[in-house]
């Protein structure tokens, strides 16, 4: 089985026991995931020939899995080891997006919830070059971030996406890279794609995980980075108010790693030595082969 999409990157996708090259069709109409949501995925990378905290995205898909009431059919060992083996179907010049997946093919219980014996797994790897640090804009998304009470945000749930692919479409059409989404209370959450940082008198404060946003793997390690290097980090509730006043805004995800944020709605901002310091603890970590 071959798909190749000329509009998009060189892409391998395992699944059902075996590779196959492009952009494969998987879903459905009768699929559970095509009409109810029921996908869950995590994103790790390949970059520079080392992809950091593999072990922990495979893990952690299989926990998104469980918490949205599917059935983690793939250990994650299994999942290193595959993606490895992926990753030597490209030319090792471009990043490389790891995106281990599962979703619900049948409805259980009166269709509504998955039948999670009917869960289905594939491992998607596509080229995905790394955003320069040279910094993105965000203003303040009128859209908010659920609670646990009200989405599975427990999980790293597709059916999370829209409300993040909104803010940022929103954020977008008033001229800006990227939204500021905050939480149900008014508290700052998260930007549309990813875990948000401040710098104030050489002191780093990030929202703490209250339920509402994911807590990134890249996060973390980038606090443990930092901390272990002597700079204070603390956790706690953020207003768009300190973030305004702050001296440096940076922020971390898969995608890119560490980014700095150059602009909050008017307030600008330089890409500051803490974010650059964040930024070369990472990378001189991913290439130390020292293990998580």
């Amino acid at each position: 089985m071959t798909v190749v999409s000329e509009v998009q990157s060189t892409t391998w996708t395992y699944v059902d026991g075996d590779w196959h090259e492009g952009n494969v069709p998987l879903i459905g109409p009768r699929s559970h995931a095509m009409w109810l949501g029921s996908t869950v995925f995590d994103g790790a990378r390949w970059f520079e020939n080392v992809a950091p905290d593999l072990d922990l995205h495979a893990n952690r898909v299989n926990a998104s899995a469980a918490n949205l009431g599917l059935s983690p059919k793939v250990s994650a060992d299994e999942i290193v080891g595959l993606t490895k083996d992926g990753l030597k179907k490209f030319d090792g010049r471009t990043a490389v997006y790891i995106r281990p997946m599962y979703w619900g093919e049948h409805g259980g219980y009166m269709g509504v919830p998955a039948d999670p014996e009917s869960s289905r797994f594939c491992l998607c790897l596509y080229e995905a070059p790394m955003l320069e640090p040279t910094g993105f804009s965000v203003t303040v998304s009128p859209f908010r971030r659920p609670t646990f009470e009200t989405a599975p945000t427990n999980a790293k749930a597709g059916c999370l996406y829209p409300n993040n692919g909104r803010a940022i479409m929103e954020a977008r059409s008033r001229g800006y890279d990227n939204a500021l989404v905050l939480d149900m209370l008014g508290n700052v959450a998260e930007t549309g794609s990813s875990n948000i940082f401040m710098v104030k008198d050489g002191v780093v404060f990030t929202p703490a995980p209250n339920g509402t946003f994911l807590s990134g793997i890249t996060r973390s390690r980038v606090i443990s980075l930092l901390r272990e290097a002597g700079v204070e980090v603390v956790e706690k509730t953020l207003s768009v108010k300190d973030f305004l006043e702050a001296d440096e805004v940076f922020s971390s995800g898969n995608h890119s790693k560490v980014v700095p944020v150059s602009r909050v709605e008017d307030q600008n901002y330089q890409a500051g030595p803490v974010a650059k310091k964040a930024r070369d603890l990472y990378w001189e970590w991913a290439h130390s082969g020292l293990p998580a």
